[in-house]
């Protein structure tokens, strides 16, 4: 929701400080500099990005409004990790089979509603969970293995900001030759009317005014917000194999999830208590 605000925020300080300068504010209605700056920046981002990148950028701008894995997704993850730790003391390693191969089906993973629509993350778990289930990993080797899962998949994300990045750096030269343009047509003009001359220069102008404004107020922080956006998530991940590596290691099912809630950052960290609540009442339902 703060990202809409500081868009909102963006527009209304730059138009309304134009008005109070006494602007005209139909001068910057100039739709031919938006086809040329807007059409030129969507056709270089088809040009630098495949469809997988494409995609990730509309589905990322569309998350705007989100701010990330909140207080109540931690506390789930982590009840949900006791659970399934849990399964595996009552039930031995065998009895987490069935929980992983249909996770959407599970009687437990299928309760959290934020890790179910989360597809990595469904799929992070129940391929470490079988080599666990296999056996025969040391602890080292199966961190190792899942930093590089993770380190991956960022990178795949971040993919995302980064041309929405470039895309913003090249808004200011696509401004330039849409002014570049606009002057062309003053040029052509010269010797009519000085209204109808100084309109072609004021169209000109917006179309830097345009390309600055895109790139500096717009496209840039929306490619920041991914960034954050893609963090934000990064941690979640961090937080689940911090479970499972202890986990793997031995550790009893609330020791496991204590490792893990000490991995999520102060802002959205669960207090022990409400951890510990949580799971007792988990083992009523």
């Amino acid at each position: 929701m703060i990202a809409m605000v500081g868009l909102i925020v963006v527009t209304v300080s730059i138009i309304g400080g134009y008005l109070m300068a006494h602007g005209h504010l139909m001068v910057l209605y100039q739709p031919a500099e938006f086809v040329i700056i807007g059409g030129a920046a969507f056709g270089a981002m088809l040009i630098m990005a495949p469809p997988r990148v494409l995609k990730s950028i509309f589905s990322r701008l569309l998350e705007v409004l989100s701010s990330g894995p909140s207080k109540k997704s931690y506390t789930d993850l982590l009840v949900m990790m006791y659970e399934l730790f849990n399964v595996a003391r009552k039930d031995g390693l065998v009895g987490l089979e069935s929980h992983i191969e249909e996770p959407k089906k599970s009687s437990v993973i299928s309760k959290y509603d934020y890790f179910v629509k989360n597809q990595h993350a469904l799929n992070f778990l129940s391929d470490t969970m079988r080599l666990i289930i296999m056996g025969g990993i040391p602890e080292h080797d199966l961190e190792a293995m899942m930093d590089l899962d993770l380190e991956i998949h960022e990178h795949e994300e971040m993919q995302a900001a980064s041309t929405l990045q470039t895309i913003g750096d090249s808004l200011p030269g696509l401004g330039i030759v849409a002014a570049v343009l606009g002057v062309v047509i003053t040029m052509g003009s010269i010797g009519g009317p000085a209204k109808e001359v100084g309109m072609h220069v004021a169209a000109a102008l917006v179309g830097t005014f345009l390309g600055i404004l895109m790139s500096y107020g717009f496209v840039q922080p929306l490619a920041s917000n991914i960034q954050y956006q893609v963090s934000a998530e990064g941690k979640y991940y961090i937080c689940l194999k911090q479970a499972l590596i202890a986990f793997h290691k031995g550790f009893t099912a609330a020791i496991a999830v204590e490792f893990a809630r000490r991995m999520i950052s102060d802002e959205v960290r669960p207090s022990f208590m409400e951890i510990e609540n949580a799971c007792r009442a988990s083992k009523n339902k």
